[in-house]
This record gives C-alpha cells, sequence and structure tokens, in this order.
C-alpha cells in the first residue's frame, strides 16, 4: 500500500508541475508567476500528506526509516522539498519558488515510484507510438532551444554595437526588447516540450525495462541537463534576469542539449538488452 500512495501522491504533484508548464504557455510571461491557484495547492498539499503516509506505512513494515535504497532516499527528499516548499509559501508566501520545487518534487516523486517493475506492453504498437511522441517532443524541445541559442547571439551582438555606437549596424538587427521577448518565448516553449519528452521517454524506458534505465549514464546526464534547463528558468523567471546572462546560459543549454542527444545514440538498443 506504501507504493499506492505514493504513486498516487505524484499524481497530485503533477498539478503543481503542468501549473509550471502553463505559466510558460501563457502571453505575458515577463511579469512573473503568480501565486499558484488554491486547487493546484490543495492538489500538491494533500500529495504531501498521502506521501507522508506513504513512508510511515514503509517504516513502520521495515521497522526504521526506510532509506536503504536510491528509491527510499528519493522518496524522503522529495517529501521534504515538499514540505519545505508549504512551509516557505505560508511563512514568507515566496510563490515564486514553487516555480522550481514544483517540478523537482513531481519528477522525484515519481521516480521513487518506479521501485516495483510492472507489466510489460502488451500491444507493440502502443509501444511504438509512445516512443515516437517522446522523439518527437524531444526534437520540438531541441528546436525551440536552438531558436533560443540563435536569439541569444543575435541579442549579444546587437548589444555590442549598441555600446560602440555602431548604428547602422545595429538597425540590421531587432531591437534588444524584441530579441529578449523572443528568447523568453522559445525558452519556455522549449521547458515545455523537453520536460513531456523526458516524462514520456522515462515512462516508456519504465516500461521497457523496469528500474535497469535509471542505472544509465546517458539518462543521468539527460536529467542533469532538464536540471539545467529548469534552473535557467528560474532565474530568468524570478530573479528577473534578462540579456547577457540569459544569452549565455541558454548557449550553455544548447551545449548540453548537444551532448545529451549525442549520447542518447543507440540507447534504445541499450535498453533492449
Amino acid at each position: 500500500m506504501s507504493l499506492f500512495w505514493l504513486r498516487i501522491a505524484a499524481i497530485l504533484y503533477a498539478a503543481g508541475l503542468f501549473r509550471t508548464l502553463w505559466t510558460f504557455l501563457q502571453t505575458r510571461q515577463s511579469e512573473g508567476p503568480n501565486a499558484p491557484g488554491l486547487a493546484v495547492l490543495g492538489s500538491f498539499a494533500v500529495g504531501a500528506v498521502l506521501h507522508t503516509v506513504s513512508i510511515v506505512e514503509r517504516a513502520l513494515t521495515v521497522g526504521h526509516l526506510p532509506v536503504d535504497n536510491f528509491f527510499e532516499s528519493v522518496s524522503l527528499f522529495a517529501l521534504l522539498l515538499a514540505l519545505l516548499y508549504l512551509f516557505v509559501y505560508w511563512r514568507y508566501s515566496f510563490y515564486s519558488i514553487g516555480i522550481l520545487l514544483f517540478p523537482i518534487v513531481a519528477v522525484l516523486t515519481w521516480i521513487a515510484s518506479t521501485e516495483s517493475p510492472i507489466t510489460v506492453w502488451s500491444n507493440s504498437r502502443v509501444r511504438d507510438a509512445w516512443l515516437i511522441v517522446h522523439v518527437s517532443l524531444i526534437l520540438f524541445g531541441i528546436a525551440s532551444v536552438c531558436l533560443t541559442a540563435g536569439a541569444s547571439i543575435f541579442y549579444l551582438v546587437q548589444e555590442r554595437k549598441l555600446k560602440l555606437k555602431d548604428l547602422a549596424g545595429a538597425s540590421r538587427l531587432p531591437a534588444l526588447r524584441t530579441l529578449d521577448s523572443l528568447i523568453n518565448r522559445a525558452m519556455g516553449l522549449g521547458f515545455v516540450f523537453t520536460t513531456l519528452g523526458v516524462l514520456a521517454g522515462a515512462t516508456w524506458a519504465y516500461i521497457e525495462s523496469g528500474t535497469r534505465w535509471m542505472t544509465n549514464a546517458n539518462v543521468q546526464f539527460a536529467l542533469f541537463t532538464w536540471l539545467f534547463y529548469l534552473t535557467m528558468i528560474f532565474l530568468r523567471t524570478s530573479q528577473g534576469w534578462r540579456g547577457r546572462k540569459t544569452a549565455f546560459m541558454a548557449l550553455g543549454l544548447l551545449g548540453f542539449s548537444a551532448l545529451t542527444w549525442a549520447t542518447h545514440v543507440g540507447l534504445r538498443t541499450t535498453l533492449e538488452r
């Protein structure tokens, strides 16, 4: 039953994750994130309660704090992050920290809930279609990252021309404000596509090969790239990072994305061994 409660908690946490994704799909993102809606906050809080029930039940079963393996440790860490967010929200009304913690808690709890394998694919067409969806989402995400990086390069060039008072050269490029808006939009869409693609791919790998996918260095590198992306989004959305800072981080993200794609060549063959 502890695993059942944990999986229900993961579903409830997903409300916070999709709230974050919806924030980046909104037209007016430059004003920063608003406080999470009561439904989202309530879902997250209930998820934390059920998550606590899961860990307490597991502790009573084994007779000690359940941190005997990777999945149990990740589950406990995710719960601590969830409780930390609820405390910070209640004590300091620090809403924007949810941009960072909602996705992390949701993903960590989902990982913790994959400890027990489930039945393999019953239909090969569904299996192949799911994989196609995963690849398509990741490709859209990479395309958005390329657009973000391209706009970032033009931003740096335009900024340089303006500092040198090269007005003739600057007039051939879009205004800095226009480029910054493009970076913001492409970055948000890219994060949505990448997050959904990572979740789809992780779910496919879990059904395909159980827990073995978690030990693959390629998957771990992909999660690190996603975390870097999330950190960049958080700094831009909540801390107001603009201009050169975001541009350089976008170029770094492009590099991480390229390396992630390169390391995943042949990953399907590895999973099927």
